[in-house]
């Protein structure tokens, strides 16, 4: 049985962000945005202590390595188009 695991690494900037809270906000909403429309697992996982700084881990798994790097690819175009947010870079590595 064949497995592929992608990992997509997002670091964010989110200019406008005072407060943590602020961030927290921005950060709830895009989390919540692609989980609703993707089926992946997602954590913010750096940049934690940083209100407009924000590094997301996003993990998708499948049984096709196209499938998985066009899910992932949909996911950085998503984040590209978040007016709140902007994506400094990103890294898909498939397992």
């Amino acid at each position: 049985m064949l497995m592929i695991v992608g990992v997509l690494q997002i670091e964010l900037e989110i200019p406008e962000a005072q407060s943590l809270k602020d961030k927290r906000r921005v950060i709830k909403s895009l989390k919540d945005r692609i989980a609703n429309g993707h089926n992946v697992s997602i954590a913010e996982v750096g940049a934690l202590d940083k209100h407009q700084r924000s590094i997301l881990g996003i993990a998708m798994v499948a049984n096709d390595k196209a499938y998985v790097e066009g899910g992932l690819s949909k996911i950085v175009d998503l984040v590209r188009m978040v007016p709140q947010a902007n994506l400094l870079d990103y890294q898909i590595e498939l397992l």
